[in-house]
């Protein structure tokens, strides 16, 4: 999958004042290595966010895409000086910067974080479901697989695309219909380029998520009960001191 690197430089906006419309220039670096030949130089001419003329190292030389565009393509082709100028913006704007970029940013990575949990399916054979919920990692290529007792299932197994938080970290979430059986193991596996082996989840079973939610829910009832009694107490107490006792006969 091809990376591509923005020229922050070749990057600017100029708006029209006699109708408007906008124009601006983008020029970018797409490339897979740093090695000229996976190198591509674009730069792009839009007028009202519509592409109409484009300068590509591949091509060598400007195309345009619309009736205006292919006017100003056949004027800028025949200046040699501005196609030289153009067709040197690849060694001397995307090579040195892609060897920053490769040095100081797409030679990080972020581990990730694994949430198991149980839910029910709405419409489905199976009567439960297991989520693996990855989160914070970084590059977004990952791989989430689920295993039984060792081996690898590929059926009934559906999966989110890495999706970006827009902080640089990805997420994705893998579901497994299953129907549970006594004495299987059920596991996460995760690979990423941030790990030195592979994460491994493993699902416990031993207590429904169903029955820890109503044991969550009876002992906040318990200490609710506990601070109501201990409530009654001292208030009894504090009206027993106001009291006058009479003596009878």
């Amino acid at each position: 999958m091809a990376s591509s690197f923005l020229c922050l430089g070749l990057l600017f906006i100029s708006l029209s004042t006699a109708d408007g419309f906008m124009n601006y220039v983008v020029g970018r670096c797409d490339f897979n290595s740093t090695d000229p030949k996976d190198i591509q130089f674009i730069n792009s001419y839009y007028y009202n966010m519509m592409e109409v003329v484009r300068f590509d190292s591949n091509v060598g030389e400007y195309v345009g895409y619309t009736e205006f565009g292919v006017k100003n393509a056949e004027a800028w082709n025949k200046d040699q000086g501005r196609l030289a100028t153009m067709r040197a913006q690849k060694e001397t704007v995307c090579v040195p910067n892609i060897g920053v970029w490769n040095s100081n940013i797409l030679s990080k990575s972020a581990p990730p974080t694994v949430k198991l949990h149980s839910t029910k399916p709405l419409s489905s054979h199976h009567p439960a479901m297991l989520v693996c919920s990855v989160y914070d990692f970084y590059p977004s290529k990952i791989r989430v697989s689920w295993h039984r007792n060792g081996e690898e299932v590929t059926s009934d197994v559906t999966s989110t695309e890495e999706m970006a938080d827009g902080d640089w970290y990805y997420q994705t979430h893998s579901h497994l219909e299953y129907t549970p059986k006594s004495g299987e193991k059920i596991s996460c596996k995760v690979e990423h380029a941030s790990l030195e082996k592979p994460l491994i989840t493993d699902w416990d079973p031993s207590m429904p998520e169903s029955e820890r939610n109503k044991l969550a829910i009876g002992a906040s009832g318990l200490i609710l009960g506990l601070i109501l009694s201990l409530a009654g107490f001292i208030y009894y107490k504090r009206k027993a001191r106001g009291r006058i006792l009479v003596p009878t006969n």
